[in-house]
């Protein structure tokens, strides 16, 4: 894709002056949605910011009415293929493996990252604020992984760090329900560090942003890789058999059937097959 028709924006100008950059999910006609091609770009805008010292800390923003909505349903997912099932499943767990080294390459960047939330915060939305080190939400903002209620497991590890940010119960009541949350919920369990009126995101986002900037980087950058490798142990082999078992689900006859649903506006049947 042309990068002047990208779904991601990087601004730097005057904001990386006082060492503050901003990546915007710029798709606002579809609520933000996320796609393949997306997970592409993230990974290419983070190789940008990891040697760029003139951006010590990143502020992750959507525009329009969303931070993001999840995963755009409205993908042609037939594009993943395969002589059999089994193939096609092992062609889906590739395709994720491949997703999650971008999504690693965003994640651990040196700089600081924050998230500023406001509206859906949902599916693969949530997932990539998780991946945030600070998140910030306006009181408009709504959390959820509804995965499960189409048919699908969470692919892209967001049950696997809201386990680590607000313990397993949470993940789990979250994940297995596709229970929406408003942001005062998410800042009570540890997943939100600061809800704010909608007109206040943007600025208490960078001024937070400011005051970490204006800090020793190399000092922020240790703290922040300590803190890291702390929280994190263990989620790269989890990762692994996460891709594996989104494959199993991708491949069901539960998947196609609660994407069927959701398009329809109806209650899915699930038969477990």
């Amino acid at each position: 894709m042309p990068e002047q028709d990208w779904q991601l924006r990087l601004e730097t100008g005057a904001g990386a002056a006082d060492g503050v950059a901003t990546l915007v999910l710029d798709r606002p006609e579809k609520l933000n949605a996320w796609s393949w091609e997306a997970s592409r770009q993230l990974a290419r805008v983070a190789a940008r910011i990891r040697f760029d010292d003139r951006i010590r800390v990143l502020v992750v923003r959507g525009s329009g009415r969303a931070f993001c909505a999840g995963i755009d349903l409205g993908l042609p997912e037939d594009r993943i293929t395969g002589r059999s099932e089994a193939e096609r499943a092992r062609n889906f767990a590739e395709g994720l493996r491949w997703v999650h080294e971008q999504f690693r390459a965003f994640a651990t960047l040196p700089q600081p990252i924050i998230a500023a939330v406001h509206g859906y915060c949902l599916g693969f939305g949530f997932e990539l604020a998780l991946m945030c080190d600070i998140r910030l939400a306006a009181t408009d903002a709504v959390f959820a992984l509804p995965e499960a209620t189409i048919g699908m497991a969470v692919d892209a590890g967001g049950e696997m760090r809201l386990a680590r940010d607000a313990g397993s119960g949470w993940a789990k009541l979250l994940a297995l329900t596709g229970r929406r949350i408003d942001a005062a919920t998410a800042a009570r369990i540890g997943v939100v560090q600061e809800v704010v009126a909608p007109d206040e995101l943007l600025p208490t986002a960078y001024a937070l942003a400011a005051e970490i900037a204006g800090n020793a980087p190399l000092a922020v950058q240790a703290i922040k890789r300590s803190v890291d490798t702390f929280a994190d142990r263990g989620l790269a082999e989890a990762m692994g058999q996460a891709a594996l078992l989104a494959a199993t689900t991708f491949v069901s006859e539960d998947a196609p059937a609660g994407y069927a649903a959701k398009a329809e506006r109806r209650a899915a049947e699930f038969e477990g097959k």
